[in-house]
């Protein structure tokens, strides 16, 4: 009588190679959640791997900090308009202490970082304008522009800028952050991903390390609301070569504090 096999019948696990591309994508990566991992993995291999096969992955194979998975923003604003940007504003400071104000711009619909504009802490109309024509140089401007109730989207020289640029702007609803939410989770994941752990001297120097992370954010980094697509797929642009779990590289990006699977 042939032995009985002990294994039991199933699908077979992932594959060694995979599990070495997880494992390494979280040690070189350690504030990304399995579903960030996943969806980076995902884009850099072809592959269809889920949060909970890298959750498994972790689990077995290190000890993973506790995350905090939870339902993407969502706004009716976000889908009803095809050429819809949000602006917003949040401040700075630099290593010298002195406060910087940024204005960033994305647009709703493929998550895209437009740009980034950097002022000192004082800021009038004429400020304000510069800021967003510098931010928009390259760019065909939008048909809305959604913004909050901010004094400094008030001014006459603010409202006659767009008028100028015709573009209707939308209000949100004041004191309801839930109303803006593309821009204000955009301007939360920038402080958390990336100023929280730089440090950095002036204006300049910001600008320059924004738009890093602008390349970083538009290029590689996927998106959950996208369906694990980036922002400059989603605005048309090709999709990245796919690697092989056999043979392939990292790349970095800000100066190697995000780093992510390439082709080799």
């Amino acid at each position: 009588m042939a032995p009985i096999d002990p294994r039991r019948p199933g699908p077979k696990g992932p594959s060694s190679e995979l599990i070495d591309a997880v494992v390494e994508m979280r040690r070189r990566n350690p504030r990304m959640g399995c579903r960030k991992i996943a969806e980076q993995i995902s884009s850099a291999f072809g592959l269809a791997i889920n949060k909970d096969v890298v959750r498994r992955i972790l689990i077995q194979n290190c000890r993973p900090s506790p995350g905090r998975d939870g339902p993407s923003w969502l706004s009716i604003i976000g889908q009803a308009k095809d050429s819809l940007w949000s602006v917003d504003f949040f401040r700075c400071e630099s290593i010298l202490l002195k406060s910087h104000w940024v204005m960033v711009v994305m647009d709703v619909c493929t998550r895209r970082i437009i740009g980034f504009g950097v002022a000192p802490a004082d800021r009038d109309g004429p400020v304000i304008c510069r800021m967003f024509n510098r931010v928009i140089a390259k760019q065909t401007p939008p048909r809305y522009l959604s913004s909050d109730n901010d004094p400094l989207f008030r001014f006459q020289r603010w409202r006659a800028n767009l008028r100028i640029l015709e573009v209707d702007e939308i209000k949100t609803l004041p004191c309801t952050p839930l109303s803006h939410p593309f821009v204000e989770r955009l301007i939360g994941t920038i402080r958390r991903e990336y100023l929280d752990r730089i440090l950095f001297w002036g204006g300049g120097d910001l600008e320059r390390k924004l738009a890093h992370y602008q390349a970083y954010y538009n290029r590689h980094r996927c998106h959950t609301g996208l369906a694990g697509a980036t922002p400059a797929e989603r605005s048309g642009a090709p999709a990245a070569p796919i690697a092989k779990l056999e043979s392939y590289t990292w790349r970095q990006h800000c100066n190697g504090l995000f780093q992510t699977p390439a082709p080799a």
